[in-house]
Order: structure tokens, then sequence, then C-alpha cells
């Protein structure tokens, strides 16, 4: 059976936190929820949604005690997150964050936690809606979803058990992988179409006639381009962190692109259609969460940066 969690606390109480939170207290497996936020709003409406049980003054004090700690802030924000928490987290607390990108979470949590990153686990639960904030939060949605686990070389392999514990008792599915194969594979079917939605976006509604572009869009363009809704701080620490990997899917993107150009532009009907045949058969027999091909998982002990000298 699942441990219930004594005392959670929620460090960034919005959409992922707040679910997070709120799908526990639906499994019974939480007694109390500690929230802290960077904006005392946000924990405040999470207090009176009933999300939280209490509102925390700092991170710290939010982790003071906590069995487990999800810690859901911009991911250019872990490292300094995990470095006022180092002086209070348990000797057996289980720590993880919900960040989009894994490698330099990793790195940040060796560098802030040194030994103490024994317990902290890298999770990325491949979830989310385009409104972000506490009021959005769902006890339902990480139901199904797969979760990433990175741990570092450092994590108690105990810990990556008890992550993937809590996890799988909320619905979810979990992998567990090195950081760096996380973000080579994100930045292929994550974070470069966030980038294109964005570019794509713009490139209508920028134009002097955009306006009326987008007051004839149907269907097809609003599913294109749902998710250039997402919030711009968060996708621009995303870009920033992984953009090696995201420039390198562009550049195999953008062959392809030219290929397609190259053929409206000779005007080969049998080669347009030769070229729309392999990605519309793809994509048709393509299954939202289908398990990841054997090859793909890692089981080894992952290679990440090496915890700095003390």
């Amino acid at each position: 059976m699942t441990r219930v969690v004594r005392q959670l606390a929620v460090i960034g109480c919005g959409l992922m936190g707040g679910s997070f939170a709120l799908a526990l207290r639906a499994a019974g497996l939480v007694e109390r929820v500690i929230g802290h936020s960077r904006s005392a709003a946000s924990a405040q409406r999470a207090l009176e949604l009933g999300v939280i049980d209490a509102t925390a003054a700092t991170a710290a004090d939010a982790a003071a005690g906590a069995d487990v700690v999800l810690l859901a802030v911009p991911v250019a924000s872990t490292g300094a997150t995990l470095l006022s928490l180092r002086e209070v987290l348990a000797a057996d607390a289980l720590c993880m964050d919900v960040g989009s990108t894994k490698a330099d979470v990793a790195a940040a949590a060796l560098q802030a936690l040194g030994p103490q990153a024994v317990g902290f686990v890298p999770a990325h639960p491949i979830a989310g809606k385009e409104r972000a904030g506490i009021e959005h939060a769902d006890a339902q949605l990480y139901r199904g979803c797969r979760v990433v686990l990175t741990p570092t070389t450092l994590t108690d392999q105990g810990r990556t058990r008890r992550a993937t514990e809590l996890w799988t008792a909320l619905g979810a599915r979990v992998e567990t992988m090195t950081p760096q194969s996380h973000d080579v594979a994100l930045a292929a079917v994550s974070h470069l179409p966030h980038l294109l939605a964005f570019a794509f976006f713009q490139s209508v509604a920028a134009q002097p006639e955009g306006r009326r572009f987008l007051a004839l869009a149907g269907p097809g363009f609003r599913d294109f381009t749902r998710i250039a809704a997402g919030d711009p701080a968060l996708w621009r620490d995303v870009f920033v962190a992984n953009r090696e990997h995201v420039l390198r899917h562009s550049a195999t993107f953008r062959a392809e692109l030219q290929r397609f150009e190259a053929a409206l532009a000779a005007g080969d009907p049998a080669v347009i259609e030769a070229l729309i045949a392999p990605p519309s058969a793809g994509r048709a027999t393509w299954q939202l969460g289908a398990p990841s091909p054997a090859a793909d998982r890692e089981s080894d002990p992952p290679s990440s940066p090496q915890a700095p000298a003390h």
C-alpha cells in the first residue's frame, strides 16, 4: 500500500503544485499541506480554495518538517529555491520538481544541495492546461499522464521508488531516464512544437490583414495554435535551458519544411502527395501515451553532472 504523506510542502501554488496536492487529497494520501508562493496572493487563494491547509512566509518555512516537498517553480528558479531549503530538509524527505527540462534541474540540485541531493528526484509530469493558476488546479490532472523521473547521480534509489509509488497512486504512468535523454526527446515533441506555435501564430497575426485572417480561422487553426497560449515566462525559461536540443530539432524541421517548399514551387502534385503520405499515415496510427520502446528506457544509473566539491 502507498504510504500516506504526513506533511506535504508545495512550493509554488499554481496549476501543477495545486493539482498534485488535490490529487493526493482525493486519494486519501496526505494529512496536511503547507503552501508557499512568491505571490502571497496565490498562496492565500490556495488556502481559500482548500488546496492547502496553511500558508508559509518562505519556502524554507513550508518545507520544514515535511516528508514530501514539491517544487512547482520556474526551472530557472530551481537552484535558488533548493539552496533556501538546504538547512531545513529532513534527512529522509523526498523532494521533487515538476519542471519541463531536467539536465539543468539535476545540475542545479547537485550544486545547491550537495550530499543532500540523495533525496531529490527530478520529475516531469507531462500534463497541463492552457490556463495556469491555482484556480485551474485539478485533482484529475495527472491521471493517465506520463511522468518521467530523471534521478541525479546522487539520488537514493529508495527515494526514486517512493516517487514512483506516489505518482503511480495518482494514476500516472512512470518512466525513468537520464536527464539528458529526457531533454533531447522533449525538445522534439514539446519544446519545438511550442516554439513553432508561437512563431506561426505571430506570423499570421502580425500581417497587415492579420485580424481578418484570424477571424476566418477554423478548428484546424485552433487546434494547431492551442499551445501558443502558453505562459511566456515559463516557456522563456524552457527555451533558454534546452536551447541546444531545440535548435538541433529546429534545423531538422527546417530541412523538412524546405522539401515541402521545393515541391510546392515545382507544382508537382505527385511529389507533394508523396511528401504528405508518410506523416499522414504516421499521425493516423500514433497514439497518445503509447509505451516507449524498450530501447529508449534508461534502467542503468544515470549519468549527469557530478556533485560539486564542498
